[in-house]
């Protein structure tokens, strides 16, 4: 059986599993309160982070779920993604709208990436 790396505990999670060179990341937000273009860059940067602590990078994303509070908030959030993923490297992406976990929460976005 291949080994499985879990990374960042936090309270009942880890932020980050790696199996069979995967990675799965939780849902990642930012602090409520903030505009959704600012959400959108926190929860990015701390993708970046994760990636990082797994050894791989955004250029090895493979899939994307983003999770909006308002589909409104679509256009101002892919301004964000598209000055932080390069075209070449796009993964695939699905979209929706979901009531937030916290009143202000305005964008999740949950990762698989290759390690």
């Amino acid at each position: 059986m291949t080994a499985i790396k879990r990374f960042e505990f936090d309270t009942r999670i880890h932020h980050g599993v790696i199996h069979n060179g995967t990675l799965y990341l939780t849902g990642q937000v930012a602090r409520p309160g903030q505009s959704a273009a600012d959400q959108m860059l926190e929860a990015l940067t701390k993708i970046d982070t994760l990636l990082a602590k797994a050894g791989t990078d955004k250029t090895h994303i493979l899939h994307v779920q983003m999770w909006l509070d308002d589909v409104r908030d679509f256009d101002e959030v892919n301004t964000v993604w598209d000055a932080w993923m390069p075209k070449e490297h796009a993964p695939a992406r699905s979209s929706g709208q979901a009531r937030m976990a916290k009143p202000g929460m305005l964008v999740e976005l949950i990762v698989t990436a290759a390690v």
